[in-house]
Order: C-alpha cells, then sequence, then structure tokens
C-alpha cells in the first residue's frame, strides 16, 4: 500500500514539475515576443524620422548624396526584414543603416549651416534617442532569447521543450559594419 502511494506520489511530482517548467518556457516565450515587439515600435519611430533627416540634408546640394542613398536604401532593407520578422537579415541591415547614420552625422560636421539648423539638429538628438533605445531593447531581447536557448537545451527542460516543439531563437546581431570605424578622411575626400 505504501509503494502504491509512493509511486502515484511520484508520477503526481513529474506531472506538477512538468507543469511548471512548460509554464516557464512559455513566459520565456511571451517575454522573447514582448521584447520583439517592443524594438519592432522603436524602429518604426526611427523609420518615421529618417526621411525628415535626409530630405533636411538634401536641401543642402553639396551634402553627399551617396550617403543619403545609402541609408534611404538601407532604411528600406531595415522595413522589409522587420516586416518579415528575419532576424538575421534585420542585423545586417540595422548594421548597415547605423553605419550610415554615423556617416551622416560625421559629414554634417563639414556643413556648419546644416549643423545650425533647428530642425536637423532636433532629428539628431531623436534618431539617437531611438538608437539608445534600440540598444537597450536589443539587449533585453537577447537576453531572454539566450534564456529560452539555454533551458531548451538542459536537462530535464529539454524533454518538455521537445514535447511542445519549443525552438531556439536567434540572436539580434547588427552587421560586422557597426564595429568599424567611420574613416573620416574617406568621407571627406
Amino acid at each position: 500500500m505504501i509503494s502504491l502511494f509512493l509511486i502515484f506520489g511520484f508520477f503526481l511530482f513529474l506531472l506538477i514539475y512538468g507543469i511548471v517548467i512548460y509554464n516557464s518556457l512559455v513566459q520565456i516565450k511571451h517575454n522573447i515576443a514582448k521584447g520583439w515587439s517592443n524594438i519592432d515600435i522603436l524602429l518604426k519611430q526611427r523609420h518615421d524620422e529618417l526621411p525628415k533627416l535626409v530630405e533636411t540634408c538634401r536641401q543642402y546640394k553639396q551634402f553627399e548624396q551617396e550617403t543619403l542613398q545609402r541609408v534611404t536604401e538601407a532604411r528600406g532593407r531595415v522595413q522589409d526584414a522587420s516586416l518579415r520578422q528575419d532576424i538575421p537579415a534585420l542585423g545586417l541591415a540595422e548594421g548597415a543603416l547605423r553605419q550610415g547614420l554615423g556617416q551622416i552625422f560625421a559629414v554634417a560636421e563639414a556643413y556648419p549651416e546644416l549643423r545650425s539648423n533647428e530642425t536637423f539638429a532636433r532629428l539628431m538628438a531623436r534618431i539617437s534617442g531611438l538608437e539608445d533605445a534600440i540598444a537597450d531593447r536589443r539587449e533585453l531581447y537577447n537576453e531572454n532569447v539566450n534564456i529560452n536557448n539555454v533551458r531548451i537545451e538542459q536537462f530535464p527542460d529539454n524533454f518538455i521543450a521537445m514535447l511542445f516543439l519549443f525552438q531556439p531563437k536567434p540572436l539580434l546581431r547588427f552587421g560586422a559594419d557597426e564595429k568599424k570605424d567611420v574613416d573620416i578622411k574617406a568621407l571627406f575626400g
């Protein structure tokens, strides 16, 4: 009789433990989705500001049109990758966009009239603030992805993860271009 209670208690413990693991994996999955949603909101806000920045720079005819074109193209790639929720492609497009923005800000130093333009200054501050917020949200998103990926590989969580088809998620990494220094001499010819 006691052995029957022990067996029943053991299976009850396994069931409750499995439920706890499942619920924690579901919570992590939703934290990843929430993190992605927060990044997407910031990307859309920045996406709305970029045409204004490009147009403000275009008013200065001598401003490097090639740099503006690269930013415009990268903006389109970011939007496309974001809509498809293609994390690796978004990372590469983000790297190119950030490099282009860095070049705009660096090149703007050669144009005192542009730097003193109130609209340009406001847009630079707004975009810089959005960049900082995106970096913060990316860090939180990647932290949740890392927790997810570790948990679905760890014993005994991996059994529950396989049973309920929990999948690893890709980290949001920006392209290698973001890590390179901007060559100021090349920008100014």
